[in-house]
């Protein structure tokens, strides 16, 4: 979750420049879709720092470009809830989730019998994504310090963490069944964040050259876990990492999906950008299918 991240805001001028990028990307809205819609996830669901931000719940750092809201403004659903929150694990699907001023209710609390739309992103909290992007910060690009940290003597603590996520993962999915029985259910992947077939892009990306590999895979780890999940409940898996290759942080302003460590403009450190959720969007939307 992100820390004191108050200071880091942009200024009014760039939240117009997140809203003019969300108009170039976005197509026309369509016809008013007969759904109820509700976005439950992390900080990749909420856009910390992506303005403008949602003035409820500070604390979960919501964007109101997010890929969720930018959905509704082009689907128009007949009702929709964003309860996001950046830092959600799991467990805050089922139990308020202490926030900087407050807290964020149980995020299943917004499902209704009615509800027919739900899209989850969840998983990344869990196996400690912001623990392991700072401990894993390589002062200088020389040799793997990651791997030394979490993989020490051939038993990988990632891996470990990512496989006591899987029933996590399935319980929250039934949860959600239970709750809203004729919902549509799509569980929402990682975008890269590192170049393929590249070794980072150090020092803007701070991680040794050698430990980028690494980082990668555990990502497609995360990211193939999620998809067997997906598969196993029987519910619909959603792909942000396929069409973001080449929109990786080590990418120009306006190319990439996700800020750097270093110099990050327009939203928070190794989070998505407006355009990355604008690219999330495109690829909900097409998992979802034309509206009805």
């Amino acid at each position: 979750m992100p820390r004191s991240i108050a200071a880091r805001l942009r200024t009014l001028g760039c939240a117009a420049l997140a809203l003019l990028i969300v108009a170039a990307t976005a197509g026309p809205a369509t016809a008013v879709t007969p759904l109820s819609y509700v976005a439950l996830g992390d900080s990749y669901t909420a856009g910390p720092l992506v303005l403008p931000q949602d003035p409820n719940t500070p604390g979960c750092w919501r964007s109101l470009v997010n890929y969720p809201h930018l959905l509704n403004s082009h689907r128009q659903f007949s009702s929709f809830a964003d309860v996001s929150c950046s830092g959600a694990k799991t467990d805050d699907m089922f139990a308020p989730q202490a926030v900087g001023g407050g807290a964020n209710p149980p995020q299943l609390d917004a499902l209704a019998p009615t509800t027919q739309l739900v899209t989850l992103q969840v998983g990344g909290n869990d196996i400690g994504f912001s623990e392991i992007a700072t401990t894993c910060f390589g002062l200088l690009p020389l040799g793997t310090p990651c791997q030394t940290i979490y993989n020490p003597g051939g038993v990988d603590e990632i891996s470990r963490r990512i496989d006591a996520t899987r029933p996590k993962v399935d319980r929250v999915i039934a949860a959600i069944k239970e709750r809203s029985p004729g919902a549509r259910i799509y569980l929402i992947g990682y975008p890269a964040l590192f170049p393929e077939n590249a070794l980072g892009c150090w020092p803007f990306m701070p991680y040794a050259p050698g430990d980028v590999p690494y980082l990668m895979a555990k990502e497609a780890e995360l990211n193939s876990m999620l998809a067997e999940r997906a598969a196993a409940t029987g519910v619909t898996f959603v792909d942000t990492y396929t069409p973001s290759i080449g929109h990786d942080s080590c990418q120009l302003p306006g190319v990439r999906w996700i800020e750097p460590v270093v110099v990050p403009l327009m939203g928070f450190l190794v989070h998505p950008n407006v355009i990355g959720m604008a690219g999330m969007q495109n690829a909900v939307a097409a998992a979802i299918g034309p509206a009805p």
